[in-house]
């Protein structure tokens, strides 16, 4: 996950800043509405949701789609470097739901998908 603090997500916050946001706020809502989460398991896949480890700002054919590809493309590197049970699985590939039309499986998943958006706004407002 070093790699992560060199790309930038949105504005000035780095992805490794940026996952780090989202396990913690994934965590507080959870808590907030009293969910019963797999915590260990939640906090994995959040913290590895955008394992995509590119900058996708840059000018690259590749990128053109990065908001509907890049959760595979986290998955698969998650896959690679970690060993991941089915909720951290689901959380990385299902974290971009409706851009990625499969829904979230897991009450993790859909924890950390909220986090995102609600991380992703937070950001983009910030650099303005």
């Amino acid at each position: 996950m070093q790699k992560e603090k060199k790309f930038m997500q949105h504005g000035k916050v780095s992805v490794y800043s940026h996952s780090v946001k989202v396990a913690v706020l994934s965590l507080f809502l959870a808590e907030l509405f009293r969910v019963k989460v797999n915590r260990d398991a939640m906090m994995r896949g959040a913290l590895l949701h955008d394992y995509f480890l590119y900058d996708w700002h840059e000018k690259d054919a590749s990128h053109r789609w990065h908001g509907f590809s890049h959760a595979q493309t986290a998955l698969k590197n998650a896959r690679k470097d970690f060993e991941l049970g089915e909720i951290e699985q689901d959380v990385i590939q299902k974290h971009m739901f409706p851009l990625n039309l499969k829904p979230p499986k897991y009450k993790e998943s859909v924890l950390v998908c909220v986090a995102d958006k609600i991380s992703a706004l937070d950001e983009t407002i910030r650099k303005r």
